[in-house]
């Protein structure tokens, strides 16, 4: 049988050392260009791939980051796939995804995410417990968790590093456009009831309303699921008294949208003023054109590596980044009007 090449020939062949063939072949590693090109061009004239699991024996690094989802129902956890996975891998890392049950703590998954050898893991829309965060601190593997954090009692509890966007005060741009278009009989329809982006979110549009002199009439949950979303703003509606909807995010939004127009029809926003969150690109589509608070995806995923590189490369406390979020208003408000005038 042929026998595949090794290092060494390829640093015959190109006349270098073996280490460099190594940092020629290793993502981020000191190399003249010179050399690499040296390098390249013996390892393509031999065939010569370099065996990564070989060589994370000898570094003790898999560079494989486990990306653990669930809701991939919600049109926004597709492109968080897409961006993190896109990042890593320029980052030099391989991504191994996992898909955990929604609404459910992702301890099932975890003994066989360590199996991999990970370097780290990214939990994105999945549950951590004190388990996964007690179990991956003993092995030393550090856990990020993207767009949420571990909540008890309401309360955040910090047992790993997070990245999410500021929902207090995306609450809190909702209630104030809601207000200032002239909508004045508020509801809210929360995502699952233990969901950290869903309690700041709320806490948020409740503070802004109580500051704006206003409250909170009704509120249901919809579990961030579309038919128990439509079911929610059936009851939310039962009998009117809402004029100005927020929606724990756009997934939801979409199915209060189809309910209220289809079923119910009412008029948006003449009627009903609604606000979605996370502005995914259906939102945008002409069926629907919601206005929404945005989720800063490119800073959140860049922010989430370079958490994930930090904890990996040195012992760190949890520490939490939080980024901004900015209102993309649509057709689902009513238009600004000139001063003197009034609303409907």
């Amino acid at each position: 049988m042929k026998t595949s090449p090794r290092a060494q020939d390829v640093a015959d062949l190109a006349n270098v050392s073996q280490s460099a063939v190594s940092r020629t072949f290793t993502p981020g590693a000191s190399v003249s260009e010179e050399t690499r090109r040296k390098v390249l061009a013996a390892a393509q004239k031999l065939g010569y791939r370099p065996n990564a699991l070989a060589r994370s024996l000898i570094t003790r690094r898999s560079r494989i980051v486990a990306l653990v989802m669930s809701y991939l129902e919600n049109q926004f956890y597709p492109l968080v796939i897409e961006k993190l996975s896109q990042k890593l891998q320029k980052e030099g890392y391989h991504v191994l995804m996992f898909i955990a049950e929604v609404d459910e703590a992702a301890d099932g998954v975890l003994a066989e995410i360590l199996q991999y050898q990970v370097d780290g893991i990214v939990m994105a829309s999945a549950m951590l417990s004190p388990n996964i965060a007690r179990g991956c601190a003993e092995v030393g593997v550090p856990v990020v968790q993207f767009n949420r954090i571990s909540m008890l009692g309401g309360l955040a509890r910090h047992a790993s590093s997070s990245v999410t966007s500021d929902n207090r005060a995306g609450g809190r741009l909702a209630a104030r456009l809601l207000a200032a278009r002239g909508y004045r009989r508020f509801g809210y329809l929360a995502g699952l009831e233990d969901s950290s982006t869903s309690i700041e979110r709320e806490r948020g549009f409740r503070e802004e309303l109580a500051a704006l002199g206003h409250d909170l009439r009704r509120r249901e949950a919809g579990h961030y699921d579309f038919d128990r979303a439509q079911a929610a703003a059936r009851r939310l509606f039962d009998g009117g008294g809402i004029d100005g909807l927020f929606v724990a995010n756009d997934h939801m939004a979409i199915a209060a949208l189809d309910v209220l127009r289809l079923e119910l029809k009412l008029r948006v926003p003449e009627d009903v003023g609604v606000i979605g969150f996370d502005d995914v690109p259906q939102a945008a589509w002409g069926a629907y054109r919601l206005t929404t608070v945005r989720q800063q995806l490119e800073p959140m995923v860049d922010a989430t590596v370079a958490l994930l590189r930090e904890q990996m490369q040195a012992e760190l406390r949890p520490r939490d980044v939080v980024v901004p979020c900015v209102m993309v208003e649509r057709a689902t408000v009513r238009p600004a009007i000139a001063a003197g005038s009034t609303h409907p």
